[in-house]
């Protein structure tokens, strides 16, 4: 089966990241199969048997930890609930790199939008589709007080991805 997995950071430490060619290298270790990465930021599509996301999250994250010495979230889908995630973009007219979704560990309820809009500017829309929060910042995400508001703590754990991103990944799943 195919699944896709996303690294919330790959920063070890200033100037040090995480080289894509190490982190294919890990997923092989770990027993996964055809690793492949999608620009330097954190994101594999690899193939496994079938099992729980949870225990290949769990598996990719201790491997993560022996191999830096930092922790870090690491989100995998499936391949169709990729596919799913990529079809379900409620602002398809926005532009792929303001456009982003929170990849989401756990559903988000859809009150968490309600969370949010003090930090969003009018321009900005927001809409959660099958748990992940998707916003079409209208702009450059790091020039609005928003993006500072999509935290671990205010959110659960989750990662970010823009819409070049989301579809470069389902183009790779086929």
């Amino acid at each position: 089966m195919i699944y896709v997995a996303l690294l919330h950071s790959i920063v070890l430490a200033p100037g040090r990241r995480v080289v894509m060619s190490d982190l294919r290298d890990m997923a092989t270790d770990v027993g996964y199969r055809n690793p492949r990465t999608l620009v330097s930021t954190g994101n594999m599509v690899f193939e496994a048997d079938v099992t729980q996301l949870c225990d290949i999250e769990a598996r990719l994250e201790a491997a993560f930890n022996a191999r830096y010495g930092k922790p870090v979230d690491i989100i995998v889908r499936s391949g169709v609930d990729w596919l799913k995630l990529a079809g379900s973009n409620p602002f398809p007219d926005g532009e792929g790199s303001q456009l982003i979704v929170r990849v989401m560990r756990r559903p988000l309820a859809p009150t968490a939008i309600e969370t949010l809009r003090p930090y969003a500017n009018p321009k900005q829309r927001l809409a959660i589709t099958d748990g992940d929060l998707w916003i079409d910042f209208a702009g450059k995400p790091s020039e609005w007080k928003l993006l500072s508001a999509l935290t671990t703590k205010r959110m659960g754990v989750g990662t970010l991805r823009n819409w070049n991103t989301v579809r470069g990944l389902a183009e790779m799943i086929g």
